[in-house]
């Protein structure tokens, strides 16, 4: 109708740009998603909102619960080509969000605040742009992947034997980034995310009365040599090529008792690196400084891995496209702050066969950080995503 024509918000050369009722509906589902927001491998609710988005837009083929409740929308075109697959993630965070907004979650205890639901709202108007304007060649899958949050999803995703059938050829991501003015894209090959893991050290020994704690075996000297030895393993530093990062992140010493001297005790860390070859020195390490601690107060001791995130590596030519795409669209870049320490799983996408890259786009300087208890997705950064992922898809496709 033609009171959808008119000025729409984009960056310069967009070429088939979202409309001003397109924006509207996008930044009111996006809402949606952030007022019911589910964490990793809990998203049925999520996925659910996301299939039926995307059903007005008659893609081909809607795949649902890869890797859990991951959904997947493929457009394709009548001629052969390469598949490109643009991804966004489903899962929230366990905290609780600080906010007055009418739109805050419902939830409590979990909220959307790292972005997901506007990354979502991207690949959501990529869709309808798609959609409008079928690729001349291949087809373009929209990924929407289960639990990002806890490093599980995107190997779920790559390891599920119904993903076989849409395995891209070329794979991209953006995330919003707090803290860099809007607009302006953070890029690079090479390594982009550290590659982390999550290890649970559980000490054992034996409790006793307060007034005899000598007739136990307390963890209490082990545990505070462990948080030191920890901390001082692989301090904070400059993130240069071997960089290494252990964080004590959570400890619990017997009960909370004044009676019971301690039997046993947790100790929660998480390793970083660079590279994921690094990560097997950085775990022996850790591990074997937890065992000689164990032997040297007569303890058991056991390890649990979590949060598995692999390095996420930038394909030089897929980070090319990223980046033509951008300067057509007159949006400016650089390869500043990257690497990052924090970690991403999008890296499993870059499997072989799959160039894959991801873009860290700017949500402006003055803004909550990611995983801040009032942080909220700028719904201004809708249109720019989807410009630059519409931008790569025609590029590659037609």
């Amino acid at each position: 109708m033609a009171r959808d024509r008119g000025r729409h918000a984009h960056p310069r050369g967009a070429g088939l740009m979202l409309t001003n009722r397109d924006i509207a509906e996008l930044t009111d589902w996006r809402r949606e998603l952030h007022r019911f927001p589910e964490v990793s491998r809990d998203e049925a609710g999520t996925a659910a909102r996301v299939v039926a988005a995307l059903a007005p837009l008659s893609p081909d083929q809607v795949l649902t619960g890869l890797g859990g409740h991951g959904v997947a929308a493929v457009f394709s075109s009548a001629a052969p080509g390469p598949t490109v697959l643009f991804r966004a993630e489903l899962d929230a965070l366990p905290i609780e969000e600080v906010s007055d907004a009418p739109h805050r979650s419902t939830i409590p205890g979990s909220g959307h605040l790292c972005g997901h639901d506007g990354h979502m709202a991207l690949l959501l108007g990529l869709g309808r742009l798609i959609a409008r304007r079928r690729p001349a060649r291949g087809r373009v899958v929209l990924m929407f992947q289960p639990a990002e949050e806890d490093g599980s999803g995107a190997a779920a995703v790559v390891a599920d034997p119904a993903f076989a059938a849409i395995k891209p050829d070329w794979a991209f991501s953006l995330h919003n980034m707090p803290g860099i003015s809007f607009g302006r894209g953070l890029l690079k090959a090479g390594v982009v995310n550290c590659a982390s893991q999550g290890l649970k050290i559980t000490l054992g020994g034996k409790t006793a009365h307060a007034s005899q704690p000598e007739a136990g075996t307390s963890p209490a000297l082990a545990l505070a040599a462990l948080i030191d030895g920890f901390t001082h393993l692989a301090p904070p530093g400059p993130l240069r090529p071997g960089y290494r990062l252990v964080t004590v992140t959570h400890a619990r010493l017997g009960e909370p008792a004044f009676g019971i001297a301690p039997g046993a005790a947790e100790l929660w860390i998480t390793l970083r690196t660079t590279e994921d070859a690094e990560m097997a020195s950085l775990r022996a390490e850790a591990v074997a400084l937890a065992e000689a601690q164990a032997r040297l107060h007569g303890l058991t001791v056991a390890f649990e891995a979590h949060d598995d995130f692999a390095a996420s590596v930038n394909d030089p030519e897929a980070t090319a496209r990223i980046a033509a795409a951008l300067e057509a669209l007159g949006m400016v870049h650089d390869d500043a702050d990257l690497p990052m320490r924090a970690s991403e799983d999008f890296g499993r996408f870059g499997q072989p066969g799959t160039r894959s890259a991801m873009l860290f786009l700017g949500a402006g300087t003055d803004f909550p950080a990611l995983h801040n208890p009032d942080y909220d997705f700028p719904d201004s950064l809708i249109a720019p995503g989807v410009a630059i992922f519409h931008r790569i898809a025609r590029d590659l496709l037609g």
